[in-house]
């Protein structure tokens, strides 16, 4: 078995620990603006992200409002009414704003996704230490969007995930933005001076960046590969069946099986928990030889309650339970 898994960069997350821990007011390096006050998301992470460009790489940060100041910046993002690449301003509250990222995505940027419009080639192409124009890069390029930023962008912008009339059935607030809010001074702090404010958006700086790196190492170390295999095997996937509706996986990518086999039916959507052909009703919740027993197959070992896996010691057992789920 080859097992994929996520590797790092040592030498790049160390220089990315140097980036986060710079100071915010060096002499020498170029200035960043963004506003002061209460920050979100997507400032810290299109601070964060123009730090890893070269031409910003360890910028101060200035936190104001003071539009004399802002102009005197080398970038600006989320404050100051214009968005101009030329000059580096990244702002999307314009009431003429329109921009998208692109790539057929229609949701409307943040200064997040400005920035990674702009940035994001040269970027990933620094985190993996590759050259721009890698063809790594340019498919991580709107993969890196679609997975991780333009959350930052819907969130920003007021997106809703669904366009339902009824209320979600549950709250999720561990998401980033909802993460990088709680990092805000708390209003009974005695401490709510610029400087502690100032800090405290470090701190969201860490916690983005740190995510997007993440991010980057992940889907080119570990999903560019297990891609690779699934692509390989879905071409392959008529010899395994003549339905061309089983795909055998030759190699992990990323979970061990040990030494027994899984199937898993495939999901109605990758925002979705339904599976579009679950395995049998009868056979959920039921294990090893109570299992074998009712599916009328050897060596089973387990079935999901919701029906979206199970298990057999065998391939031949796992593919005759994988028939016997698309005839039922």
């Amino acid at each position: 078995m080859v097992k994929v898994a996520k590797m790092w960069n040592r030498t790049f997350m160390t220089s990315f620990r140097g980036i986060l821990s710079s100071s915010f007011s060096t002499s020498s390096a170029k200035r960043v603006g963004t506003h002061s006050g209460t920050f979100h998301c997507d400032e810290a992470l299109a601070c964060l992200m123009l730090r890893l460009s070269k031409h910003f790489s360890g910028a101060d940060i200035v936190r104001t409002r003071d539009s004399n100041l802002l102009e005197s910046l080398d970038a600006v993002v989320d404050v100051g009414g214009t968005y101009d690449p030329i000059r580096h301003r990244y702002d999307h509250h314009q009431k003429d704003f329109d921009q998208v990222f692109g790539y057929g995505f229609v949701t409307k940027l943040s200064s997040a996704g400005l920035v990674y419009k702009h940035f994001g080639l040269e970027i990933i192409a620094n985190v993996l230490r590759l050259d721009e124009d890698h063809p790594h890069v340019h498919q991580l390029y709107p993969t890196i969007y679609k997975n991780f930023v333009e959350a930052v962008d819907a969130v920003d912008n007021g997106v809703s995930q669904y366009d339902l009339n009824q209320s979600p059935k549950y709250v999720i607030n561990t998401g980033l933005a909802s993460r990088i809010k709680r990092l805000n001074l708390d209003w009974r702090d005695s401490d709510q001076s610029s400087d502690a404010e100032n800090e405290a958006f470090h701190r969201a700086m860490a916690l983005a960046g740190g995510e997007f790196v993440e991010n980057v190492n992940y889907y080119a170390k570990s999903w560019l590969p297990a891609r690779s295999i699934i692509m390989e095997c879905l071409a392959e996937r008529e010899t395994i069946d003549s339905s061309g509706e089983i795909i055998k996986l030759n190699r992990a990518c990323p979970d061990d099986r040990s030494e027994n086999w899984r199937l898993q039916a495939v999901a109605i959507s990758p925002a979705r928990f339904e599976s579009r052909k679950p395995l049998p009703n009868l056979w959920r919740g039921l294990e090893n030889d109570r299992l074998s027993e009712v599916a009328g197959i050897p060596d089973c070992t387990f079935v999901h309650m919701s029906g979206f896996i199970g298990g057999n010691r065998s391939y031949e057992g796992a593919l005759a339970m994988a028939k016997a789920s698309l005839k039922a």
